[in-house]
């Protein structure tokens, strides 16, 4: 591998969430900053969505290291995809209370909760419920967890919860008139936007120098732009990039990363952003077919133009 070659002590850019190579971007810190202030004030529900690979995962993270430190109770779901019971079992087990019992019955079992939580109340604790890609969440789920918030003190929620998802989530959230209720109570939201190229080259930085690079930097102007054009600033694709590109410049022997290393780090990518005007004319053609389905001149159109700009997308 291209640790040795280029002074590395580790990976720089695996795309698992390990919070020791956590880049804040403008929009990282602002999220971080409105959640924390958002459970601080005891608010009930706390909402933060961004494309795929934007890195929730990884400030959710963060989030429960730093709260972990202060007077804080965390609870993490990360399977989403579960009915109501479920949820309340997951969650009861990340209290640290027994299992479900059957013969005592779900009553029971909500109300072990309940005293659980009001218990961690008057120790002066607050307990915060982290709900990873919430955007999967049953409407039922959904409502069943706004139910888990009913309970509060006269001055403050016993319990609060942040939902992380997709954008997915919002549209939900924002044309479902049965989710209303649980709309009216997410009073913080933050969106997590994507990395600019001057964050780019900021985040290439970082992540070297946190696996322990000294020297120049490997990145040329142009290989940034590169990467910021083909990836549309997704940090996961930035690193597979980045990674895939070091790998590229390790083959042939040097020790600088330009554009043709990229381009070759793409051409073996999926799920890149087609870059330039036919990219955009591409997108654009996707989303007309895709809200006018039932469109006969629409689905025309993409017939006769796709094979023609398919041709030189990646370049």
């Amino acid at each position: 591998m291209y640790q040795t070659h280029f002074g590395l002590k580790e990976l720089p850019f695996q795309i698992t969430p390990d919070t020791d190579f956590l880049f804040f971007s403008a929009a990282a810190r602002e999220t971080l900053n409105v959640a924390m202030v958002a459970l601080s004030f005891g608010e009930g529900f706390v909402k933060i969505t961004g494309e795929v690979g934007t890195g929730k995962t990884l400030l959710c993270r963060k989030l429960l290291a730093l709260l972990g430190e202060q007077n804080f109770v965390t609870a993490y779901l990360i399977n989403p995809m579960m009915k109501p019971e479920d949820a309340y079992k997951a969650f009861a087990e990340e209290l640290g209370l027994s299992t479900y019992d059957a013969i005592r019955g779900f009553q029971h079992f909500v109300k072990q909760i309940t005293e659980r939580l009001i218990e961690l109340k008057q120790q002066g604790k607050n307990v915060v419920l982290f709900i990873d890609e919430a955007q999967t969440l049953a409407d039922e789920t959904l409502e069943a967890i706004r139910l888990m918030t009913n309970l509060e003190t006269e001055k403050q929620k016993i319990l609060q919860v942040v939902l992380l998802g997709q954008p997915e989530l919002d549209h939900r959230l924002e044309n479902q008139y049965n989710l209303r209720q649980l709309r009216q109570r997410i009073t913080f939201s933050s969106y997590l936007k994507p990395l600019t190229s001057q964050e780019i080259r900021s985040y290439l930085h970082h992540r070297l120098h946190i696996a322990g690079y000294q020297g120049r930097e490997i990145f040329t102007a142009r290989a940034i732009q590169r990467i910021h054009r083909t990836s549309g600033g997704i940090p996961r694709l930035v690193n597979i990039l980045a990674h895939k590109s070091l790998m590229v410049a390790f083959g042939k022997g040097v020790y600088i990363v330009d554009a043709l290393h990229v381009a070759a780090a793409a051409a073996d990518t999926e799920g890149l952003t087609p870059s330039g005007f036919k990219g955009t004319i591409k997108r654009w053609l996707l989303r007309l077919a895709s809200t006018r389905s039932n469109d006969p001149s629409a689905a025309v159109l993409l017939a006769g133009c796709l094979p023609i700009l398919s041709i030189g997308i990646g370049s």
